[in-house]
Protein backbone atom coordinates (compact mmCIF):
# COMPACT_ATOMS: atom_id res chain seq x y z
CA UNK A 1 0.00 0.00 0.00
CA UNK A 2 2.59 2.48 0.55
CA UNK A 3 4.92 2.02 -2.46
CA UNK A 4 1.73 2.42 -4.10
CA UNK A 5 1.15 5.96 -2.61
CA UNK A 6 4.71 6.41 -2.83
CA UNK A 7 4.48 5.52 -6.80
CA UNK A 8 1.18 7.89 -7.30
CA UNK A 9 3.25 10.89 -5.51
CA UNK A 10 5.75 10.51 -7.78
CA UNK A 11 4.25 10.00 -10.72
CA UNK A 12 2.09 13.82 -10.03
CA UNK A 13 5.05 15.15 -8.77
CA UNK A 14 7.26 14.62 -12.45
CA UNK A 15 3.85 15.86 -14.12
CA UNK A 16 4.30 18.88 -12.12
CA UNK A 17 7.54 19.62 -12.71
CA UNK A 18 8.11 19.19 -16.32
CA UNK A 19 5.12 21.71 -16.66
CA UNK A 20 2.30 19.53 -17.77
CA UNK A 21 -1.53 21.04 -17.32
CA UNK A 22 -4.17 19.05 -16.43
CA UNK A 23 -6.63 18.26 -19.61
CA UNK A 24 -3.49 18.79 -21.84
CA UNK A 25 -3.89 17.42 -25.55
CA UNK A 26 -0.77 15.34 -26.17
CA UNK A 27 -2.15 13.75 -29.25
CA UNK A 28 -4.30 15.24 -32.58
CA UNK A 29 -7.45 12.64 -32.14
CA UNK A 30 -6.91 10.65 -28.99
CA UNK A 31 -7.64 12.58 -25.72
CA UNK A 32 -6.37 11.70 -21.74
CA UNK A 33 -8.48 11.47 -18.81
CA UNK A 34 -7.48 14.37 -17.38
CA UNK A 35 -9.45 16.98 -16.41
CA UNK A 36 -8.80 20.43 -14.85
CA UNK A 37 -9.25 21.09 -11.45
CA UNK A 38 -11.81 23.01 -9.78
CA UNK A 39 -12.04 26.40 -10.35
CA UNK A 40 -9.65 26.27 -13.28
CA UNK A 41 -10.27 27.39 -17.13
CA UNK A 42 -8.61 26.99 -20.06
CA UNK A 43 -9.28 28.58 -23.54
CA UNK A 44 -8.57 25.92 -26.20
CA UNK A 45 -7.86 26.32 -29.95
CA UNK A 46 -7.82 23.88 -32.83
CA UNK A 47 -6.63 24.00 -36.56
CA UNK A 48 -7.32 20.89 -38.92
CA UNK A 49 -6.07 21.19 -42.31
CA UNK A 50 -7.84 18.36 -44.35
CA UNK A 51 -6.20 17.57 -48.19
CA UNK A 52 -5.90 15.28 -51.33
CA UNK A 53 -8.76 13.11 -52.25
CA UNK A 54 -7.45 11.57 -55.21
CA UNK A 55 -8.30 13.51 -57.68
CA UNK A 56 -8.03 17.42 -58.51
CA UNK A 57 -7.81 20.01 -55.73
CA UNK A 58 -9.11 19.70 -52.73
CA UNK A 59 -8.80 21.66 -48.98
CA UNK A 60 -10.67 22.19 -45.88
CA UNK A 61 -9.62 23.85 -42.85
CA UNK A 62 -11.93 23.23 -39.63
CA UNK A 63 -10.73 25.77 -37.10
CA UNK A 64 -12.14 25.29 -33.46
CA UNK A 65 -12.31 27.39 -30.65
CA UNK A 66 -13.36 26.78 -26.87
CA UNK A 67 -13.27 27.65 -22.91
CA UNK A 68 -13.20 24.78 -20.73
CA UNK A 69 -13.90 25.30 -16.83
CA UNK A 70 -13.57 22.82 -13.80
CA UNK A 71 -16.59 22.60 -12.06
CA UNK A 72 -14.53 19.76 -9.62
CA UNK A 73 -11.83 18.23 -9.21
CA UNK A 74 -13.89 15.75 -11.30
CA UNK A 75 -16.33 17.60 -13.84
CA UNK A 76 -15.29 19.79 -16.74
CA UNK A 77 -17.59 21.80 -18.76
CA UNK A 78 -16.83 23.04 -22.09
CA UNK A 79 -18.29 25.32 -25.11
CA UNK A 80 -17.81 26.10 -28.66
CA UNK A 81 -17.16 27.57 -31.75
CA UNK A 82 -16.40 26.51 -35.03
CA UNK A 83 -15.25 27.81 -38.32
CA UNK A 84 -14.74 25.76 -41.52
CA UNK A 85 -13.69 26.37 -45.60
CA UNK A 86 -13.32 24.54 -48.07
CA UNK A 87 -11.89 25.02 -51.22
CA UNK A 88 -12.34 22.33 -54.30
CA UNK A 89 -11.70 21.73 -57.90
CA UNK A 90 -11.69 19.07 -60.50
CA UNK A 91 -13.54 16.92 -59.01
CA UNK A 92 -17.66 16.13 -58.33
CA UNK A 93 -18.86 13.35 -56.38
CA UNK A 94 -22.58 12.14 -56.17
CA UNK A 95 -24.06 13.26 -52.77
CA UNK A 96 -21.10 15.11 -51.32
CA UNK A 97 -19.49 17.45 -53.44
CA UNK A 98 -21.91 18.49 -55.61
CA UNK A 99 -19.93 22.22 -56.67
CA UNK A 100 -16.50 23.54 -57.35
CA UNK A 101 -15.01 26.43 -55.70
CA UNK A 102 -14.15 28.19 -52.66
CA UNK A 103 -16.40 28.03 -49.17
CA UNK A 104 -16.01 30.01 -46.48
CA UNK A 105 -14.06 30.60 -44.49
CA UNK A 106 -17.23 31.55 -42.10
CA UNK A 107 -19.14 30.53 -38.99
CA UNK A 108 -19.98 26.63 -39.24
CA UNK A 109 -21.28 25.28 -36.07
CA UNK A 110 -21.78 25.45 -31.86
CA UNK A 111 -20.90 22.86 -29.29
CA UNK A 112 -20.73 21.42 -26.08
CA UNK A 113 -18.75 19.09 -23.96
CA UNK A 114 -18.60 17.38 -20.42
CA UNK A 115 -16.19 15.63 -19.16
CA UNK A 116 -16.04 13.41 -16.26
CA UNK A 117 -13.00 11.51 -14.47
CA UNK A 118 -13.74 8.23 -12.51
CA UNK A 119 -10.23 7.66 -11.97
CA UNK A 120 -6.73 9.96 -11.64
CA UNK A 121 -4.14 8.62 -14.16
CA UNK A 122 -1.83 10.78 -11.22
CA UNK A 123 -3.22 9.63 -8.35
CA UNK A 124 -5.02 5.84 -8.97
CA UNK A 125 -2.87 2.96 -10.96
CA UNK A 126 -5.87 3.75 -14.13
CA UNK A 127 -6.97 6.58 -15.45
CA UNK A 128 -10.75 6.55 -16.40
CA UNK A 129 -13.25 8.85 -17.79
CA UNK A 130 -16.53 9.91 -19.78
CA UNK A 131 -16.54 12.40 -22.39
CA UNK A 132 -20.27 13.86 -24.09
CA UNK A 133 -20.13 16.03 -26.81
CA UNK A 134 -23.44 17.80 -28.15
CA UNK A 135 -23.09 19.96 -31.57
CA UNK A 136 -25.06 21.83 -33.69
CA UNK A 137 -23.18 22.63 -37.31
CA UNK A 138 -25.14 24.56 -40.20
CA UNK A 139 -21.76 23.91 -43.05
CA UNK A 140 -20.97 20.41 -44.13
CA UNK A 141 -17.28 19.51 -43.70
CA UNK A 142 -16.96 17.60 -47.26
CA UNK A 143 -18.58 20.67 -49.69
CA UNK A 144 -18.97 23.54 -47.56
CA UNK A 145 -22.57 23.81 -48.43
CA UNK A 146 -25.60 24.38 -46.18
CA UNK A 147 -26.42 21.41 -44.37
CA UNK A 148 -28.05 21.38 -40.87
CA UNK A 149 -26.41 18.23 -37.95
CA UNK A 150 -27.20 17.24 -34.53
CA UNK A 151 -24.93 15.08 -33.52
CA UNK A 152 -24.37 13.33 -29.61
CA UNK A 153 -21.05 11.76 -28.70
CA UNK A 154 -19.96 9.74 -26.02
CA UNK A 155 -16.67 8.44 -25.41
CA UNK A 156 -14.85 6.23 -22.88
CA UNK A 157 -10.92 7.55 -22.07
CA UNK A 158 -8.45 5.62 -20.95
CA UNK A 159 -4.71 6.76 -19.28
CA UNK A 160 -2.27 5.53 -17.68
CA UNK A 161 1.30 6.68 -16.83
CA UNK A 162 4.99 4.55 -16.83
CA UNK A 163 8.12 5.18 -15.98
CA UNK A 164 7.29 8.23 -13.42
CA UNK A 165 5.49 10.18 -15.97
CA UNK A 166 7.51 9.81 -18.95
CA UNK A 167 5.46 7.75 -20.81
CA UNK A 168 2.08 8.46 -21.43
CA UNK A 169 -0.42 5.74 -22.70
CA UNK A 170 -4.10 6.95 -23.77
CA UNK A 171 -7.08 5.24 -24.96
CA UNK A 172 -10.20 6.05 -26.46
CA UNK A 173 -13.50 4.51 -27.86
CA UNK A 174 -16.54 6.55 -28.84
CA UNK A 175 -19.76 6.46 -30.32
CA UNK A 176 -21.82 9.47 -32.05
CA UNK A 177 -24.80 9.14 -33.44
CA UNK A 178 -26.05 11.95 -36.02
CA UNK A 179 -29.47 13.52 -37.59
CA UNK A 180 -28.59 15.61 -40.79
CA UNK A 181 -30.66 17.46 -43.33
CA UNK A 182 -29.56 19.32 -46.53
CA UNK A 183 -31.62 21.63 -48.61
CA UNK A 184 -31.87 21.27 -52.43
CA UNK A 185 -29.26 23.03 -54.71
CA UNK A 186 -29.83 24.71 -58.06
CA UNK A 187 -27.98 24.43 -61.35
CA UNK A 188 -26.84 20.37 -60.50
CA UNK A 189 -26.90 18.07 -63.42
CA UNK A 190 -29.80 16.05 -63.49
CA UNK A 191 -28.63 12.78 -62.89
CA UNK A 192 -26.60 14.14 -59.88
CA UNK A 193 -27.33 13.14 -56.68
CA UNK A 194 -27.64 15.16 -53.47
CA UNK A 195 -30.54 13.42 -51.00
CA UNK A 196 -32.75 16.31 -49.69
CA UNK A 197 -34.41 13.59 -47.29
CA UNK A 198 -33.16 13.69 -43.59
CA UNK A 199 -30.44 11.02 -42.74
CA UNK A 200 -29.73 9.22 -39.56
CA UNK A 201 -25.56 8.20 -39.20
CA UNK A 202 -23.75 6.03 -36.37
CA UNK A 203 -19.90 6.43 -36.72
CA UNK A 204 -17.58 4.26 -33.77
CA UNK A 205 -14.19 5.30 -33.52
CA UNK A 206 -11.39 3.95 -31.75
CA UNK A 207 -7.93 4.93 -31.22
CA UNK A 208 -4.42 4.38 -28.73
CA UNK A 209 -1.35 6.34 -28.66
CA UNK A 210 1.64 7.26 -26.95
CA UNK A 211 3.52 10.19 -25.44
CA UNK A 212 7.60 9.75 -24.46
CA UNK A 213 8.61 12.91 -22.66
CA UNK A 214 12.24 13.18 -24.69
CA UNK A 215 13.38 16.68 -23.03
CA UNK A 216 11.87 19.05 -20.08
CA UNK A 217 8.48 19.91 -21.37
CA UNK A 218 8.97 18.13 -24.31
CA UNK A 219 6.80 15.41 -25.82
CA UNK A 220 7.10 13.02 -28.89
CA UNK A 221 3.81 10.52 -29.48
CA UNK A 222 2.42 8.37 -32.16
CA UNK A 223 -1.57 7.32 -32.41
CA UNK A 224 -3.70 4.99 -34.51
CA UNK A 225 -7.05 5.34 -35.03
CA UNK A 226 -9.35 3.51 -36.84
CA UNK A 227 -12.91 4.74 -37.94
CA UNK A 228 -16.27 3.38 -39.24
CA UNK A 229 -19.98 4.74 -39.86
CA UNK A 230 -23.33 3.33 -41.01
CA UNK A 231 -25.86 4.50 -42.52
CA UNK A 232 -29.66 4.21 -42.80
CA UNK A 233 -29.98 2.75 -46.33
CA UNK A 234 -26.94 1.47 -46.95
CA UNK A 235 -25.31 -0.16 -43.41
CA UNK A 236 -21.49 -0.04 -43.28
CA UNK A 237 -20.52 2.83 -45.63
CA UNK A 238 -17.36 3.49 -44.76
CA UNK A 239 -14.04 2.61 -42.54
CA UNK A 240 -10.44 4.18 -42.40
CA UNK A 241 -7.22 3.70 -40.01
CA UNK A 242 -5.47 6.87 -39.27
CA UNK A 243 -1.48 6.57 -38.13
CA UNK A 244 1.03 9.66 -37.37
CA UNK A 245 3.38 11.37 -35.01
CA UNK A 246 2.84 14.08 -32.80
CA UNK A 247 5.00 16.34 -30.88
CA UNK A 248 3.70 18.22 -27.91
CA UNK A 249 4.92 21.24 -25.70
CA UNK A 250 3.83 21.53 -22.50
CA UNK A 251 4.60 24.71 -20.19
CA UNK A 252 2.68 25.83 -16.60
CA UNK A 253 0.42 28.06 -18.51
CA UNK A 254 0.36 26.83 -22.55
CA UNK A 255 0.79 23.98 -24.34
CA UNK A 256 0.96 23.13 -28.08
CA UNK A 257 0.98 20.24 -30.24
CA UNK A 258 1.36 19.45 -33.47
CA UNK A 259 0.29 15.96 -35.48
CA UNK A 260 0.06 14.29 -39.02
CA UNK A 261 -2.46 11.94 -39.44
CA UNK A 262 -2.04 10.53 -42.56
CA UNK A 263 -4.75 7.99 -43.75
CA UNK A 264 -2.62 4.21 -44.24
CA UNK A 265 -5.84 2.03 -45.11
CA UNK A 266 -9.45 2.66 -45.61
CA UNK A 267 -12.92 1.55 -47.65
CA UNK A 268 -16.44 1.32 -48.80
CA UNK A 269 -18.07 3.73 -51.10
CA UNK A 270 -15.86 5.11 -53.93
CA UNK A 271 -16.54 7.66 -56.17
CA UNK A 272 -16.77 7.11 -59.92
CA UNK A 273 -13.54 7.03 -61.25
CA UNK A 274 -11.46 6.59 -58.38
CA UNK A 275 -8.36 4.39 -58.47
CA UNK A 276 -8.06 1.77 -55.90
CA UNK A 277 -5.68 2.86 -53.34
CA UNK A 278 -6.96 1.23 -50.68
CA UNK A 279 -8.27 4.26 -48.80
CA UNK A 280 -11.62 6.00 -48.70
CA UNK A 281 -11.71 9.12 -50.23
CA UNK A 282 -15.49 10.87 -50.47
CA UNK A 283 -16.25 11.52 -46.78
CA UNK A 284 -12.26 11.57 -45.82
CA UNK A 285 -9.07 12.91 -47.49
CA UNK A 286 -5.12 11.36 -47.37
CA UNK A 287 -3.88 13.81 -45.44
CA UNK A 288 -4.58 15.49 -42.26
CA UNK A 289 -2.42 17.78 -40.14
CA UNK A 290 -3.40 19.31 -36.55
CA UNK A 291 -2.25 22.05 -34.27
CA UNK A 292 -3.77 22.92 -31.08
CA UNK A 293 -2.81 25.42 -28.57
CA UNK A 294 -3.98 25.83 -25.15
CA UNK A 295 -3.94 28.55 -22.71
CA UNK A 296 -4.49 27.71 -18.79
CA UNK A 297 -5.53 30.51 -16.52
Amino acid sequence: MKLGYLSSFAVLATVVSCGASADENFLGHVKGAEVLPKGASDLYMKVNWRSDKGQGNYDAVDIFAEYEYGVSDRFQFGVGVKGRSVDTEGLLIDGYLPKEGNFGPKLAGLEVTGKYMFLSPALDDFGLASYVTLDYDWMDPHSGQDKNTLSLELELIGQKYFLEGQLIWMGNLSVEGTYSDRGALEGLPADFEWPTDPEMELEITAGTGVSYRFAPNWFIGAEIEYQTEFETEVGQERYSWFAGPSLHYGGQSMWATLTWLPQISGGGEMYEGQLDTGLHLIEKTKNEVIFKIGFNF
